[in-house]
């Protein structure tokens, strides 16, 4: 039977003019996908352009900050200054301070790794204990091993008898540790610049014409407000300032150093530190070696 739908319009056209219509969508297709591309080609430039421009920048801002880095660097720091007292406390001129030692920033993780090396170093190692070939005693099996109805022994001085050895006792053992110079200098120079900001060291002048009384230099402390654990920095050793070493070693809490021994645990240690004028150039000229 025939069918009833209707042709559509494209199918009632000659041949001719269905192919010239082919033809005519085919190119507009072409176009315009050759439009897309290059918009899209100029979009991935642009891109581009503005990326390399901001690489360009971020480099320029990086070198920036390295020049001023540098500049900063090699710029010479402020002086620090502090009051120097007499002996009976009163502030008679200041001291001009190196700010490689009294002006840098505190380092936590730096000044605690130091305080352990320092504390680690000071163990002797040399606790040790016998095991039970060391100690003095038969060896002898104390019974037969089997038909007492107790448990299995060998020796008498095995470690389960009293008086026998000692199982995983300590031995002699090196505990020490290293840091290195620069590292050790940079951590007490951060616990100074600390007591510093913290008003916790005061400077003295001509503390070693004191007489060799613990009366006179207990006074002396408690006119600068050292009471408590104080350090007492000396420029010399005993041989040199025997007066300031027989006034204070008889009082509680004060601990003596010469400048050229100072450390950081005992910076930290102590909560004021009294310098004598003459010690910040030792100072200078044991930490500061060129």
């Amino acid at each position: 039977m025939p069918s009833n739908k209707k042709k559509s319009v494209a199918s009632r056209l000659p041949r001719a003019e269905r192919a010239a219509r082919k033809t005519s969508t085919k190119i507009l297709k072409s176009t315009r996908s050759l439009s897309e591309r290059r918009q899209k080609s100029s979009s991935v430039k642009s891109k581009k352009v503005v990326s390399r421009r901001s690489v360009a920048a971020q480099s320029g801002s990086r070198l920036s900050a390295v020049q001023n880095k540098k500049s900063h660097a090699k710029a010479p720091r402020a002086s620090l200054t502090a009051s120097v007292y007499d002996l009976k406390g009163k502030a008679v001129g200041r001291v001009s301070l190196p700010a490689e030692i009294f002006g840098v920033p505190e380092n936590p993780k730096l000044l605690s790794q130091a305080v352990r090396v320092y504390l680690a170093n000071q163990r002797q190692g040399n606790a040790s204990s016998k095991n039970r070939g060391e100690v003095q005693g038969s060896t002898r099996k104390i019974y037969r091993q089997k038909g007492t109805g107790r448990a299995r022994h060998g020796g008498i001085r095995a470690p389960i008898f009293v008086g026998g050895g000692v199982a995983l006792g300590p031995r002699p053992h090196d505990f020490s540790l290293s840091l290195p110079q620069k590292a050790k200098r940079l951590a007490l120079f951060g616990a100074l610049s600390a007591k510093l900001r913290d008003d916790e060291i005061k400077i003295v002048s001509d503390l070693e014409k004191i007489q060799p009384k613990t009366k006179i230099m207990a006074k002396v402390l408690k006119t600068l407000d050292s009471n408590g654990k104080t350090l007492l920095v000396t420029p010399g050793g005993s041989k040199d300032f025997e007066n300031v070493y027989r006034s204070a070693r008889n009082i509680e809490g004060v601990k003596i150093l010469t400048a050229s021994t100072l450390n950081t645990y005992e910076v930290l240690d102590n909560r004021k530190i009294v310098l004598m004028k003459d010690s910040i150039d030792i100072l200078k000229k044991h930490f500061l070696k060129s």
